[in-house]
């Protein structure tokens, strides 16, 4: 029996995640998976993201039933091992025999023929173990970071922080929204294109923080003409409302502007404008200027060492970052983000924002943001950039919030809960998206 194309390009994926810094949210949306019917991608999906958001505990209940120590393991022997052991943990809809048959073909084609009697072994002894069905409603009463990282599969060090910096209860709503399926919001460049994409089979609601947005509840988005030609964008509400924070400007600079989400939404909301994108990287550089509007000038240039003298009324400093409120979406990060990394981000950031400051104009103003969590790449980068320039202060976000909320944009009824302080601050599970940080500075 050979293997189903839902788990083998399931595998495939796992592998590339692990060998690679690649994204499982694109690889599922790559040319491979364009070849998967609705059905098989929605399973794809599934294999792929449960496995990466339960995999210490896939790999606990392994380890316990292995002859061998995980960490000797072929990465392909290993990644069919937790593909098999979450559909005999996590879905009823699989027969036990045939994951566990399917598990071991996958092995074989992988060229690890002399690995199959094993895997076979490990996975017959995992077939009869209870499923963990209320894994997350237990989350509710756990009150130790230890037990917490254990239970919902995140990194101790992780949940750690978030207990200290949020406290036990909301580091269980962000640990809880982690491990959860939610639907995509998307962003579309007219609202008159929901009827275009009823035709194409795809069913959307009201977005939860902006009037733009819309979730997507039925249907493959990225098969659709529409999707293709950009007039309809995946983009994270948080994303989005970041994006709106940086208003109306004459010349507008997006410091690291790639994917380019942010990119046209300061491009259609500044239709007038001179608006320039710099993106280090050459690749992303070239797809960011096949997804924003042609009016956009792109520069595949680093920002710390931009030559140009050019000033800006409005700045945006997307900075790279740790990623961690975006673990729902991309749960690869919990296991290869280690602490130092925050550490040495931070740095990376300071360097980016302090060169964006200088590409302010007198009066103009700088949006600084990131998708973290964590102080250090927030708060602290932002005193550190202040101390270093007088002529900057901060300004409160909510003044901004509740100006979009009078223009319409805005549609959260709990305002309050999306500021920290001064700033802007979207936290997983407390809100319906990404968790996202962001200051507004003015030069005077």
């Amino acid at each position: 029996m050979p293997v189903s194309p839902a788990r083998a390009v399931a595998f495939d994926i796992l592998l590339r995640v692990a060998r690679t810094a690649a994204y499982a949210s694109e690889l599922l949306h790559s040319a491979k998976c364009d070849r998967l019917s609705v059905t098989d991608h929605g399973l794809t999906t599934e294999l792929v993201m449960g496995v990466l958001r339960w995999r210490s505990l896939l790999d606990a209940q392994i380890a316990s039933v292995s002859s061998q120590p995980l960490q000797k393991l072929d990465p392909e022997v290993l990644a069919a091992l937790r593909l098999t052991a979450y559909q005999l943990l996590f879905l009823d809809r699989v027969p036990p025999r045939a994951a566990v048959h399917e598990g071991v073909e996958l092995v074989k084609q992988a060229r690890k023929r002399s690995a199959a009697p094993f895997v076979n072994a490990v996975l017959r002894n995992l077939q009869d173990r209870e499923k963990p069905t209320t894994i997350l409603t237990s989350v509710d009463k756990i009150d130790s970071a230890a037990k917490l990282s254990e239970v919902s599969a995140h990194p101790l060090w992780m949940v750690e922080r978030w207990v200290h910096q949020f406290g036990i209860s909301t580091a269980r709503e962000i640990c809880k929204f982690d491990q959860q399926a939610h639907r995509a919001a998307i962003r579309l460049d007219d609202s008159g294109l929901e009827q275009d994409l009823q035709r194409d089979d795809i069913e959307l609601a009201p977005g939860h923080l902006l009037a733009s947005a819309r979730c997507l509840m039925r249907g493959n988005l990225t098969q659709t003409q529409i999707f293709r030609e950009g007039r309809a964008v995946i983009q994270d509400e948080a994303s989005q409302l970041v994006a709106l924070l940086v208003g109306k400007g004459n010349k507008i600079l997006d410091c690291c502007a790639a994917p380019g989400g942010k990119t046209r939404i300061l491009a259609e909301r500044n239709p007038g404008a001179r608006v320039l994108a710099v993106e280090l990287h050459p690749q992303r550089a070239r797809l960011l200027q096949k997804r924003i509007p042609s009016t956009v000038e792109v520069l595949n240039s680093d920002i710390r060492d931009l030559r140009t003298n050019e000033q800006f009324d409005r700045v945006l400093a997307d900075v790279p970052c740790s990623g961690t409120g975006t673990l729902a979406r991309n749960p690869e990060i919990k296991w290869r983000l280690q602490t130092q990394d925050v550490s040495d981000l931070h740095d990376l950031q300071f360097q980016i924002l302090r060169s964006a400051m200088h590409r302010l104009a007198t009066g103009g103003e700088l949006i600084y943001s990131t998708c973290s969590l964590e102080p250090e790449e927030n708060e602290d980068v932002v005193r550190q950039a202040l101390a270093a320039d007088s002529s900057f202060h901060l300004i409160d976000c909510k003044a901004r919030l509740e100006h979009l909320c009078e223009a319409g944009d805005l549609v959260w009824s709990d305002m309050d809960s999306l500021t920290n302080g001064q700033y802007l601050r979207t936290v997983p599970g407390r809100h319906p998206c990404d968790g996202f940080f962001a200051a507004v500075l003015h030069k005077t």
